[in-house]
């Protein structure tokens, strides 16, 4: 353990001092300050909310679904968070990544650190919307932030891989911007999977192989209703090999690219 803390004290110091700094300048110059990461996911729910619970009447006869609508945005929102901000943070630190040598990884960990942050202020919005909507918590809850920890695991992934990417190829971020845009609308995010089902079963089971809307779809099943239809109600437990395995290749290969390449960020930013 001694050696442990003597060879990443350095890491773990850098690590703290980038997510104080990220979290500070974020809102920085702001008169809302802090306030804007609850306001942001809270303005854009009232908008959905209105376009597809209220005007389109999507997903009226799943229980406590605007809560659940909520809770997949709040999730979708820290996703995205940890990739968009991952994959442009080595570029934006240029500066210093070009006069000083350190562990590059921290930089992708503290920016996904800033992104969990938010996320548990978010979560407080979400517990209050579950408190005014009188949903009741029962022990499998517990089980929630496992699934968190699957998303977190593979934002990072992602934000290692696209980091790498985004050096060399600057249209990394635009193809991205589309990607992630399919990959909202695929992932049950502002509709239930009752309504894939209704068109076709097979398509709601694919569509839980993704792991984003796998682990958000687990979430607001152990966390709001059971009709949250997950993979293993669909389908069987090891079907959840898919997602997981999903999740552990691409966190794998992602810090493996970026531990490659990250000698030569300096060169090539």
């Amino acid at each position: 353990m001694d050696n442990f803390k003597s060879k990443y004290r350095y890491s773990l110091i850098l690590f703290r001092e980038l997510v104080i700094t990220d979290f500070k300048i974020r809102y920085q110059g702001s008169a809302l300050g802090y306030l804007w990461s609850l306001l942001r996911p809270l303005f854009m729910f009232g908008i959905l909310y209105f376009v597809f619970v209220h005007f389109l009447r999507i997903g009226a006869g799943v229980e406590y679904w605007p809560v659940a609508m909520l809770l997949g945005m709040v999730l979708w929102g820290f996703f995205s968070e940890v990739t968009s901000n991952g994959m442009n943070a080595i570029v934006s630190r240029g500066d210093v990544i070009r006069k000083i040598n350190f562990p590059k990884y921290v930089i992708i960990l503290a920016s996904s650190a800033s992104a969990l942050i938010n996320l548990l202020f978010n979560l407080i919005v979400i517990a209050v919307f579950m408190w005014v909507s009188g949903v009741d918590l029962h022990p499998v809850a517990l089980i929630a932030p496992f699934y968190v920890l699957e998303l977190l695991i593979f934002g990072i992934g992602l934000a290692f891989l696209l980091s790498v990417l985004q050096v060399y190829f600057r249209d990394t971020a635009y193809i991205w911007e589309i990607i992630s845009q399919a990959l909202f609308y695929g992932s049950a995010v502002i509709y239930p999977v009752s309504v894939v089902i209704d068109q076709s079963a097979f398509l709601a089971k694919v569509l839980l192989l993704n792991p984003v809307a796998q682990s958000i779809q687990d979430v607001r099943h152990v966390l709001i209703s059971d009709v949250n239809l997950t993979l293993t109600q669909l389908t069987s437990v090891w079907w959840m090999l898919v997602p997981a395995g999903i999740v552990v290749v691409t966190f794998i290969f992602g810090a493996w690219l970026f531990k490659k390449h990250s000698p030569n960020f300096a060169e090539n930013i």
